[in-house]
């Protein structure tokens, strides 16, 4: 039983909620039972610690299993412990470490992917995690982060995922044109999400083509020079009266509508 929350163990996990400290280490924190799940599911040769409450550990003995049968002891933790650890203001008593696992353009292209998303200068965390859990949840092949957007591994967006950032390849520290370069040099259409563009139901005659979807930062979108470089920059509608759509709700849309025509 760990109960120290100011022990040098607690605390070297505590920092990783920084991100020079996940530059340093290579890994970032995996916080709640679904995540940590999906963690050991899909890539259980990433996680390197797994810590429990006692609590945590009787509701969620199936995960203890998991775990115990992947060859990793799960340690015990006091309360207060956890919640020097997490990030979270009310942590669910199950938090994970895990090695982060970018993936390259390359990688990411010599798959043939059919739908991508191109995240640039997205700031805010949980509209990051939010849209790999779209793109997840669409089918889409890969999640590109360019630009200064948030770190992929922030805790935030990767709770945000709920597990899916585990389940499709991310790259970061990527500029948007090497990431436009990498998308058209295997014949994929680049269409960027606009409140200048044409209203999407009225291009959905081209979604079925292999695409890679542009969406920008939630304040200021993406500047003329940027759109220019797109093949067609398209909108999604608002037929109430919202001043304005979310950008992972505009995003969610876009990916779908893409989705749908791709699987038609």
């Amino acid at each position: 039983m760990i109960d120290n929350p100011r022990s040098p163990r607690v605390r070297a996990v505590a920092k990783l909620a920084k991100r020079q400290a996940r530059d340093e280490t290579g890994l970032f924190l995996v916080e709640g039972p679904q995540a940590v799940e999906e963690a050991l599911t899909f890539h259980r040769e990433l996680l390197v610690d797994l810590f429990m409450t006692r609590q945590a550990a009787d509701r969620h003995t199936a995960l203890v299993q998991a775990a115990t049968e992947a060859g990793i002891d799960v340690e015990r933790v006091s309360d207060s412990v956890l919640e020097t650890m997490a990030d979270t203001v009310t942590p669910q008593g199950v938090l994970a470490t895990c090695r982060r696992f970018p993936s390259s353009l390359a990688e990411l292209m010599a798959g043939s992917p059919k739908l991508v998303a191109i995240l640039e200068e997205v700031r805010d965390p949980g509209n990051a995690g939010t849209i790999i859990r779209a793109a997840d949840s669409a089918g889409a092949d890969a999640v590109i982060f360019t630009g200064n957007s948030v770190d992929a591994y922030n805790p935030k967006v990767v709770r945000s995922t709920t597990g899916s950032i585990f389940h499709l390849p991310v790259a970061q520290n990527v500029t948007l044109d090497d990431a436009l370069a990498a998308v058209r040099g295997i014949g994929m259409q680049v269409l960027a999400a606009d409140v200048k563009g044409a209203d999407l139901p009225k291009v959905r005659d081209i979604l079925a083509a292999p695409t890679a979807w542009v969406f920008g930062n939630e304040a200021h979108g993406l500047p003329d020079e940027q759109l220019r470089l797109a093949d067609r920059v398209v909108r999604v509608p608002i037929y109430g009266h919202a001043e304005s759509m979310n950008l992972a709700t505009a995003a969610s849309v876009c990916l779908y509508e893409s989705a749908f025509a791709q699987r038609s």
